[in-house]
């Protein structure tokens, strides 16, 4: 069967295997272990270029078809072996962990950001690998990112793959203040202030900026909010608005950024309208109140 396939495949260069595809890259035993496929060397090295090619692209993808390895492989006489499934993408599997230690960390964080490839090709080198390739796995596919899962193994920033994350109700609710002179307070109070209606500007403001969150933090997930409100309350005693915000969405990460956002662009929102009338305005402590949902489980002040 001809494969169509990109001009570029998944090829790991501490696997050391080159264009010519002579062996069997790590990419293409996904692709077959998933099937339950395994074809000798020569077997292997029977197939076209462009079948091989292929088997390394169905192998890099996110789900292997499996119908698709069976269908490139048909009437070949292949060894059959019980199917076996990708590592799990919640936790690093503890033979992984074990085996690269303590000096090459890998955290189920980090392991979760990882591409279904990725996870697979360090769970296979774990398997058996001498420590020299070990070391340079770590090094290719974790690299930096064991600092951060927004880096990228090479260093460069990179937005993190939530997509094995189970979608769950995620809640957070964030306040901020925004402290003013008597005079300022009083045009609040009293709705004269020259700029217009300060609180409802301000609270569309907030509900604004919660929505557009993503375009305004590097590597931040779009989400689809399902609640999202933004109060302000007047505090005489202290001359100051309390802004609090509540965010909700069903989806695979927190909201914590677009309820912090929503108080801070509601603030400034305040800040821009009362400047006028006094410029020596303070916002903070902006804060996150709480939180729930998630692996991380729940947080509370």
């Amino acid at each position: 069967m001809r494969l169509c396939y990109r001009s570029r495949v998944k090829l790991y260069s501490f696997d050391g295997i080159d264009a010519t595809l002579d062996f069997v890259p790590l990419a293409a035993r996904r692709a077959l272990d998933r099937t339950g496929l395994k074809p000798s060397l020569d077997a292997w090295r029977a197939l076209p270029l462009d079948v091989r090619r292929g088997l390394v692209e169905l192998g890099e993808a996110r789900e292997v078809e499996v119908s698709a390895v069976e269908r490139a492989l048909a009437g070949l006489s292949i060894p059959r072996l019980d199917p076996a499934e990708d590592p799990s993408p919640l936790a690093v599997p503890e033979a992984v962990r074990a085996r690269f230690g303590a000096a090459r960390p890998i955290s189920d964080a980090l392991w979760l950001s990882l591409t279904p490839i990725d996870r697979y090709a360090l769970a296979k080198t774990a398997d058996r690998a001498k420590d020299d390739r070990l070391a340079a796995a770590y090094q290719e596919i974790v690299g930096q990112s064991a600092l951060s899962t927004h880096l990228a193994p090479s260093g460069g920033a990179r937005m993190v793959d939530v997509s094995q994350k189970p979608a769950s109700l995620r809640q957070a609710i964030a306040e901020t203040r925004v402290a003013m002179t008597q005079a300022a307070f009083t045009r609040v109070e009293q709705q004269s202030a020259p700029k217009g209606d300060v609180l409802g500007t301000a609270r569309l403001a907030g509900i604004m900026a919660a929505k557009r969150t993503s375009e305004l933090i590097p590597l931040c997930h779009p989400l689809a909010l399902t609640k999202l409100s933004v109060e302000l309350e007047l505090d005489a005693t202290s001359h100051a608005i309390v802004v609090r915000a509540t965010v909700e969405a069903f989806d695979r990460t927190g909201v914590e950024m677009e309820a912090l956002t929503a108080v801070s662009v509601a603030a400034l929102t305040v800040y821009d309208m009362l400047k006028g009338i006094d410029r020596g305005m303070e916002i903070g402590p902006t804060r996150l109140l709480s939180k729930s949902g998630g692996r991380s489980g729940d947080f509370a002040r």
